[in-house]
C-alpha cells in the first residue's frame, strides 16, 4: 500500500525522474554482472552491501562495494572491476526492459504536455546503451537528459547533493530554480517557490535526499529487496513525500497532475 505523508501537497508543474531502478530494471543488471565477477573468489554482492552503493558515483560505489571483500587478490583493482563490469553490461544493456508503470507514467506526462526530464548518475555512453532500443519510453523527453559526466555537474556534486535536478530543472525544463540546497540564504523565495513545484521520482535514498534537498517534492519507488534489509535511513528531513511499491500505484491528480484516461 502507497504510503504518505499528511502535509497537503503542492499542485506539480514539472517532473523529473531517476533512471535506473525506477524507469528500467537496470539494477538487476550491475547485481548479475558484480556477482560474475565476483563468484570465482567466493564472494558475493548482497543486498545489504548494494544498498550501500545505489545512487552513488560509478567510482565511489565501486570503492565502497570493494570495500566489503579485502582479501580479493590485488589485481582485481577498482579499475579492473569497472572495466571488466563494463564489458558485460555493454552485452545486456541492449535488452533491458522497462519497469511496471513507466511506460504508461512517461507516455502520459508527456501527451498532457507535463514538462518532464531525466537525471541519472549513469554516464552518456551508459544512457545511449539503455535507452536507444526504448523509444516508446525515452522519445517523450525529447533530449532532456542529464547524465553524470555531460560536464553539467561539478566533480563531487552528484546525488545525494541536489545539483543534477536543479540542472534538470533550469537547464531543460526553464524553471528558475537558482543552485544549491534549500534554505540556504542566497535561495530567493521565488526560487524556493518554483522548487516546489517539481515532483522527482527515486528509487536510491541519495536520490531521495538530493530531492529534497532541492527543495522539491520526492515520490521513493525502492527495489522490494531494499525494503526488505530495511534500507537505509535517511534523516527526518529527507524522508519521501510519498513510498510506492510500484510506478503503478501512483495516481496523478493527487498531485494536480492531469488524471489517466479512463
Amino acid at each position: 500500500m502507497a504510503q504518505a505523508t499528511a502535509s497537503p501537497r503542492t499542485k506539480i508543474e514539472y517532473v523529473i525522474f531517476d533512471m535506473d531502478g525506477l524507469l528500467i530494471d537496470s539494477e538487476r543488471v550491475y547485481t548479475d554482472v558484480t556477482n560474475e565477477l565476483l563468484a570465482p573468489y567466493g564472494k558475493e554482492m548482497t543486498w545489504d552491501i548494494k544498498a550501500g552503493l545505489m545512487g552513488k558515483p560509478e567510482r565511489e560505489a565501486a570503492a565502497h562495494l570493494l570495500s566489503f571483500f579485502p582479501d580479493l587478490p590485488p589485481s582485481f583493482t577498482i579499475d579492473y572491476y569497472l572495466r571488466a563490469r563494463r564489458e558485460l553490461q555493454d552485452q545486456r544493456w541492449p535488452s533491458v526492459q522497462p519497469l511496471p508503470g513507466a511506460v504508461k507514467l512517461v507516455q502520459h506526462l508527456h501527451r498532457h504536455r507535463v514538462p518532464i526530464a531525466v537525471a541519472t548518475g549513469s554516464q552518456r555512453r551508459n544512457f545511449e546503451l539503455k535507452a536507444s532500443h526504448l523509444g516508446e519510453l525515452f522519445d517523450c523527453f525529447e533530449g532532456r537528459v542529464v547524465c553524470a559526466d555531460d560536464g553539467l555537474i561539478q566533480p563531487g556534486r552528484g546525488k545525494p547533493h541536489p545539483d543534477v535536478f536543479l540542472v534538470a530543472a533550469q537547464r531543460f525544463l526553464e524553471r528558475k530554480v537558482g543552485s544549491g540546497e534549500i534554505g540556504e540564504d542566497h535561495i530567493s523565495e521565488e526560487e524556493a517557490a518554483e522548487r516546489a513545484k517539481g515532483l522527482v521520482f527515486e528509487d536510491a535514498i541519495p536520490g531521495v535526499q538530493a530531492a529534497k534537498r532541492a527543495g522539491m517534492k520526492v515520490v521513493w519507488v525502492p527495489d522490494p529487496n531494499l525494503l526488505s534489509i530495511g534500507g537505509e535511513a535517511a534523516p527526518v528531513a529527507e524522508t519521501p513525500d510519498l513510498t510506492l511499491k510500484s510506478l503503478e500505484e501512483f495516481v496523478p491528480e493527487e498531485w494536480g497532475l492531469p488524471p489517466y484516461d479512463s
